[in-house]
């Protein structure tokens, strides 16, 4: 019983030609995913479901199988106001409550380098990290990176959008508020710093 015919994980093996104890799956398998069933092709490493890259290019085009597209905005919105925010801030700025604090600024996702950027880059630095940024691959499983990327895009659509933009219907909407009073804010104006703490004097 002592010496059992198992792999210990990641340990090397004589019986495969690689070495590579762990295999992929006998091919023709599907997992099924708690919260998503994903088809074969998104199984392979080297997919564009799990690098955001056709080959060595990014793609900049949602997987298929994401669903509504609604749905994964709001999803990627949750997501990102929950890892993004503290760093990058909910406009997108980089004038998070971090980077209020002393930490590096990362870029904003309004300069025209991001705006330009494909969604699979997005994809590739959440999955990967870049620069000062770690990797979140641990804390956010794919489809939320995704779900990130879209709500990331729809963030830098929604800092530049003319009236043209926005449908008619909803344009009459915008008007009707206007004229009740209703004043919308201008998100181009960063949010005020915060207040210094107040504390007791020494004595």
């Amino acid at each position: 019983m002592h010496n059992q015919p198992k792999f210990v994980p990641l340990r090397s093996s004589e019986f495969y030609s690689d070495r590579r104890s762990a295999r992929y799956p006998v091919p023709g398998t599907i997992p099924q995913l708690a919260d998503q069933q994903v088809d074969r092709e998104q199984l392979d490493p080297n997919s564009y479901y799990l690098t955001g890259k056709h080959g060595n290019a990014y793609g900049n085009e949602l997987p298929s199988g994401m669903g509504d597209l609604a749905n994964v905005l709001a999803r990627g919105q949750q997501r990102y106001n929950i890892y993004c925010t503290p760093c990058h801030s909910r406009l997108g700025d980089g004038n998070g409550m971090i980077v209020q604090r002393g930490f590096k600024r990362p870029p904003s996702f309004h300069v025209a380098r991001l705006k330009d950027a494909p969604l699979g880059h997005f994809y590739d630095v959440i999955s990967n990290g870049f620069g000062g940024m770690p990797d979140y691959a641990a804390q956010v499983k794919p489809a939320d990176r995704w779900a990130i990327a879209a709500y990331i895009r729809a963030l830098q659509l929604s800092q530049s959008a003319a009236e043209s933009d926005v449908p008619a219907t909803d344009r009459d909407k915008l008007s009707s508020s206007e004229e009740n009073g209703i004043s919308i804010p201008d998100t181009s104006l960063k949010p005020p710093a915060p207040a210094k703490p107040e504390g007791g004097i020494k004595p």
